[in-house]
């Protein structure tokens, strides 16, 4: 346990990661807004290329700028270690491809993310990655009967998008384990202050920072948090333990693997050798500082928003023209008990509703809105709506939506940091303008 692990949450989200002194005592973390760093010698130089020394030499692999945010995450989510990238998406990516790399299976939820859904459907079958999907993924038979002898993880949303279905990690972990898989948790919609995937037993968690981490709609952005709980020497996943050629030596006929060089580090540092290095979705230093700006206020901005959503979600459940709402924060939800337990303070600040009508009706809705944003994203300190069915999961086929009851009628809110009965009188003259 570190010294910075022993502190609360509001201590570690401003201080966590950075040590002023080693930065001119600067009282913010500055912005390395440089390409590349001297070697100051060539004896230091081959000890950071041959990866025998940590430091920054190019900014696509490191920077002290992002390194700070990578620390503070890692401490904020109770894991060990953290790569930023230049997205959540990419962070999705790197991730799978990182366990399944040279073709494998990996099992997930059918009601995940539409970006999500159609990269693991039409996109990483071309690499010889298959997925299996499951109508429940808090049904652990269904779960348990998908693996095979190829499966290489377990990917789930904690909470889902848009209808806020809470993913029980634990059990879920428990049973990853029992079969040699590491559990991966995308924890984008909770953050860190809500959830923590990692002390319930997951492995790896990922976020689209882009989202409620930042929470200003300005940065484009995403995190890999890594617990180095999980032994990826155990035989399934090969590109761990062969010789890599970047980390021998060639001269001195020394050949090493990932696990025989970095131990329980593996999965971080081949992220960051293999897939930001040579694919490159790096953060830039700028953006990562943008990030940094945003986790300061990160659980006065959740505290507000989680009260305001659930006082607009109760309000919208007694609404003549609103047929449904969708949000696992309601006393009356089935999954309350699973809430209760893992989301004390509360599940999150985006929810759908489903209108009692037409299509017609939902867009008179959208078009009808004042302090809403009508765009496609969540999290930001801004409200905004959107009709997920058109928009954030159009890539998801009709067969797949209806299966889970997703419908032209949904309307998806991240509900932001606007005054909640001006957000309930906004939807309610839109709603009497859709239905006049």
């Amino acid at each position: 346990m570190t010294e910075e692990s022993r502190h609360r949450f509001d201590t570690l989200k401003i201080h966590a990661g950075y040590d002023r002194t080693q930065h001119n005592n600067a009282s913010q973390v500055p912005i390395y807004q440089t390409v590349a760093f001297g070697f100051g010698d060539t004896e230091r130089a081959e000890q950071l290329v041959n990866l025998k020394e940590k430091g920054f030499s190019y900014s696509r692999i490191g920077n002290p700028t992002t390194a700070v945010l990578e620390k503070r995450i890692a401490e904020l989510d109770g894991g060990k270690e953290a790569v930023a990238v230049a997205s959540g998406m990419a962070a999705v990516s790197y991730t799978l491809l990182n366990l399944a790399e040279g073709g494998g299976r990996i099992i997930t939820a059918a009601n995940i993310y539409g970006s999500s859904f159609d990269e693991f459907r039409t996109l990483f079958p071309k690499f010889g990655i298959q997925f299996d999907f499951i109508d429940d993924i808090n049904d652990l038979a269904q779960v348990e009967a998908a693996i095979k002898a190829d499966t290489k993880a377990i990917f789930a949303e904690s909470v889902t998008n848009p209808d806020t279905m809470v993913t029980n990690i634990e059990a879920l972990a428990e049973l990853a384990h029992q079969h040699g898989l590491p559990l991966v948790i995308d924890n984008t919609f909770p953050t860190p202050y809500l959830f923590n995937p990692i002390r319930h037993g997951a492995d790896l968690v990922v976020y689209s920072s882009t989202k409620g981490i930042s929470g200003h709609g300005e940065v484009v952005s995403g995190l890999i948090v890594d617990a180095e709980q999980f032994d990826y020497g155990n035989g399934r996943f090969k590109q761990f333990e062969e010789k890599d050629y970047v980390l021998g030596n060639e001269e001195e006929q020394v050949e090493r693997s990932f696990v025989e060089t970095f131990g329980a580090k593996a999965f971080t540092a081949r992220i960051r050798v293999k897939y930001l290095r040579l694919l490159g979705a790096a953060l830039s230093p700028f953006d990562a500082y943008l990030v940094l700006l945003g986790i300061e206020t990160l659980s006065e901005r959740l505290a507000k928003q989680v009260a305001s959503t659930e006082k607009i979600a109760r309000h919208l459940s007694n609404h003549p023209h609103v047929k449904a709402v969708h949000y696992s924060g309601l006393p009356n939800h089935p999954q309350h008990e699973l809430v209760a337990r893992d989301f004390p303070r509360g599940v999150g600040a985006i929810f759908a509703f489903e209108v009692d009508g037409s299509e017609t009706e939902a867009k008179k809705i959208l078009n009808a809105v004042k302090i809403f944003s009508y765009l496609p994203n969540v999290g930001d300190a801004r409200s905004l709506i959107v009709n997920p069915g058109r928009t954030t999961h159009r890539e998801i086929p009709i067969a797949a939506r209806e299966k889970s009851g997703l419908t032209n009628t949904w309307i998806r809110l991240s509900i932001g940091l606007e005054d909640a009965d001006d957000l309930i009188a906004d939807l309610d003259q839109a709603l009497a303008k859709a239905f006049d």
